[in-house]
């Protein structure tokens, strides 16, 4: 059985992934392990050890070749084809994360649909159609769409987080302020903006 990759290896293979990208627009043809680790912000060794979760890449004495490296991390991290998205909660927050859909579609992701609570009060100037939430759960079904953006209220956060697990939801972006309890198999990103500047704000002191 191959060996399942660390929660926080993804993460930085995600990272190795854009430092790639770069390069490919400097027009670089290979990299080392120190250069592309410098890049990332990480040690060599951490990165040839994540590397090793993907395979064997590089040469020793001439490095990794950009290009092939790039395409065998985009396929580990199932990025080789369009992955569709839905957003829960199409207020502030869940709208400038609409607009923004050309920039998703660059990296990868295309927002299938959005849904929200009173869908005809949401007028922004967004391209994703905005449905009610009644039509989430078969939406998902029949698109087949494993991923899910969640810019709900607190209160409503863990039921509506529910709902998309029950309709095959198995990966979730939760900007809620509040921890979602969810099943073994779904994994869940939380993005507390707060916490995050606060974070930040210890360090000005």
């Amino acid at each position: 059985m191959k060996e399942p990759i660390p929660r926080k290896t993804v993460y930085r293979l995600s990272l190795y992934k854009r430092c790639l990208e770069r390069l490919t627009d400097g027009d670089s043809v290979t990299v080392s392990s120190e250069a592309l680790a410098k890049v990332a912000g990480v040690k060599p060794p951490q990165l040839r050890k994540d590397l090793g979760y993907c395979g064997q890449f590089g040469k020793r004495g001439l490095g990794y070749d950009v290009a092939t490296l790039h395409r065998q991390l985009s396929d580990v991290l199932g990025r080789t084809k369009l992955q569709p998205v839905i957003l829960v909660g199409a207020g502030n927050l869940g709208s400038a994360l609409l607009r923004y859909e050309e920039g998703f579609a660059k990296e990868g992701f295309a927002i299938a649909a959005a849904f929200d609570a009173q869908p005809v009060k949401r007028t922004s100037d967004v391209k994703a159609r905005i449905f009610p939430l009644s039509r989430m759960g078969r939406f998902i079904s029949e698109h087949s769409v494993k991923m899910a953006i969640l810019c709900v209220p607190g209160t409503a956060a863990q039921e509506i987080c529910n709902s998309l697990v029950t309709a095959g939801i198995q990966a979730i972006l939760n900007f809620a302020p509040i921890i979602l309890h969810v099943p073994a198999n779904v994994m869940v990103n939380n993005v507390n903006l707060a916490i995050e500047l606060e974070n930040l704000s210890y360090f000005i002191r």
